[in-house]
């Protein structure tokens, strides 16, 4: 949530540059009324030492001011409070916390606040993972005339989360936010023209909302720009423009733009052919996680393509794209993060990524699963994620087994069964390690704790039968691709 408070604080307090010398007048007098036990200069000298405007940056001075006014039941102080608690700002990070204090204001009829705690109802943090319970607050948040929160409700419509899979209502929810210029609607309408999801299929009209947020620097929609480019979809085919966006979107740190980049250096598309700056925006890319750059800097890494031919290094690569990691779920803690952030397909790309599934190639397959579950690049379907999931963890794929698992356990596109359930996370827990073993075990442990000794012995017995049919010298599969 660190980017929200922050800009939070911006919008609420229209902090300019920080200053560091005496409190200036406007501050010394927040100060006096908050000392005097006003409950907005309290949360207004919070926001000062949050952003060191007037003040030295303090966190832990901002969480002292914020809990003054959360304390007297400010909604605004409980707001801020819950933000510090989610972002481990000044105190511990503390989802629970952040929950619990979001929930105080949200009572209070803040919108701010039920969004927020939207957020962390649809992503089980703090709370029991509830969709329908997200739609809720999304809703009252909405209603308000909350643009986020639109957003996030027709996020809730396109994907069937809460409430029943509804495209026309999601570009209903989707209107309204980017009416009132929230660039995350307007490029969802994009999106939604482009795949003719919800509205009639129209790439013109998808170009049209792709500029409008790209020409506010929104780095999501410069990349879809670039490929409508690359690809004369609405507009005419022209690669240098395709280039300009990508670029414009990689010099803001786009981990995708920057893979396109290296695509259109490496294919000669719309600048010189050179292997050297394909390999160099690969690498940015892949420095922050980007899977599918990692992989092509791997491969250029074993052809000595732009670099040196070095085998190992290619390996380092290709073991890196296997197991994000510790980065990846890092990553995943911040509000702007969709685990597409690394790769985001568009329709060339699952064509792609069909071909090699269709191969048998069982990272394309779990990647296909993710795909269909969170519908990007395809229409969103939990019995289709199920399938590509089935088939790459029929293949030993680690993160594959475990959120099949998942969607046995939550019954998402199968039936629940925890039997099924505790399957596939015992086999994933079995063929991972360090940290993602611990989360694997951790979960198949839960389930079992809801089965009955006969079910849990089921369960192990058909992990073991699983096992016995593997080849004899086949070792546990890396981990790849999205953790749910």
């Amino acid at each position: 949530m660190a980017r929200f408070a922050a800009l939070a604080a911006f919008a609420v307090f229209g902090f300019t540059a920080p200053s560091y010398g005496e409190e200036d007048e406007e501050v010394s007098t927040i100060r006096a009324r908050a000392e005097a036990g006003d409950a907005s200069a309290q949360v207004k000298l919070g926001g000062r030492y949050l952003m060191g405007s007037g003040v030295p940056r303090d966190d832990s001075e901002a969480v002292r001011w914020y809990r003054l006014a959360a304390d007297q039941g400010d909604a605004s102080g409980q707001l801020e409070l819950a933000r510090m608690y989610a972002t481990g700002w000044g105190v511990p990070e503390d989802d629970a916390e952040a929950a619990r204090l979001y929930r105080l204001a949200a009572d209070q009829g803040d919108a701010w606040a039920q969004t927020f705690l939207g957020n962390m109802y649809a992503e089980g943090d703090g709370i029991p993972q509830d969709h329908a319970e997200a739609v809720r607050w999304y809703r009252l948040a909405a209603d308000q005339g909350d643009a986020y929160a639109q957003s996030k409700l027709g996020n809730m419509y396109r994907r069937g989360r809460g409430v029943p899979r509804d495209d026309s209502e999601a570009v209903r929810w989707y209107r309204l936010a980017a009416d009132k210029g929230s660039s995350l609607a307007q490029s969802e309408l994009g999106l939604m023209y482009s795949a003719g999801q919800g509205v009639p299929q129209d790439d013109a009209e998808a170009v049209r909302w792709f500029r409008l947020t790209g020409e506010l620097s929104d780095a999501f929609a410069q990349v879809r720009l670039g490929h409508k480019y690359a690809e004369g979809d609405g507009i005419p085919q022209d690669d240098s423009e395709a280039v300009r966006w990508y670029r414009l979107a990689a010099d803001q740190g786009n981990a995708p733009a920057q893979l396109y980049m290296g695509r259109m250096y490496f294919e000669g598309r719309g600048v010189p052919q050179d292997d050297s700056e394909a390999a160099r925006w690969y690498r940015l890319a892949a420095d922050q996680g980007n899977t599918l750059a990692q992989l092509e800097l791997g491969r250029m890494y074993a052809a000595g393509q732009g670099v040196p031919q070095d085998d190992s290094e290619a390996a380092r690569w290709y073991r890196l794209a296997a197991d994000p990691g510790a980065d990846a779920r890092a990553r995943r803690r911040s509000p702007a993060y969709s685990p597409w952030d690394g790769m985001l397909p568009d329709d060339v790309e699952t064509v792609r990524w069909y071909r090699l599934a269709a191969d048998g190639d069982a990272f394309a397959q779990a990647l296909l699963g993710d795909m269909y579950f969170e519908g990007l690049g395809v229409p969103q379907d939990d019995v289709e994620a199920a399938r590509w999931y089935r088939l790459a963890a029929d293949q030993g794929h680690a993160t594959a087994q475990f959120n099949l698992g998942v969607m046995y356990f939550k019954g998402e596109g199968v039936p629940q069964d925890y039997v099924t359930a505790h399957m596939w996370a015992n086999l994933a827990a079995y063929r991972s390690a360090g940290e993602e073993r611990e989360m694997r075990v951790k979960f198949r442990d839960q389930v079992a704790e809801l089965m009955t000794k006969e079910a849990l012995a089921e369960a192990q017995r058909r992990a073991r039968e699983w096992s016995a049919e593997q080849p004899q010298n086949q070792q546990p599969a890396e981990s790849t691709g999205r953790v749910r």
